[in-house]
């Protein structure tokens, strides 16, 4: 019974983008690992942009140093 957690940060992601990476990760694990869609779970959660950091630094920081 597989369960995958997808953390992304809140940024009006849709319903649809969420359906589309729900079946994706659904798909992935039949194909590969032969697992039943029935039992297999994938949970989606938003994380405010403040309380995601990378590189040491909140993730609007982070991105206005990539550009």
């Amino acid at each position: 019974m597989p369960y995958v957690n997808i953390k992304i940060t809140k940024e009006g992601t849709t319903k649809e983008q969420k359906a589309e990476l729900i079946k994706g990760v659904t798909d992935l694990l039949v194909r590969v690992l032969n697992k039943t869609p029935a039992t297999t779970f994938v949970v989606i959660d938003e994380v405010d942009m403040e309380d995601w950091g990378v590189g040491g630094v909140p993730v609007e920081a982070f991105r206005k140093r990539q550009q």
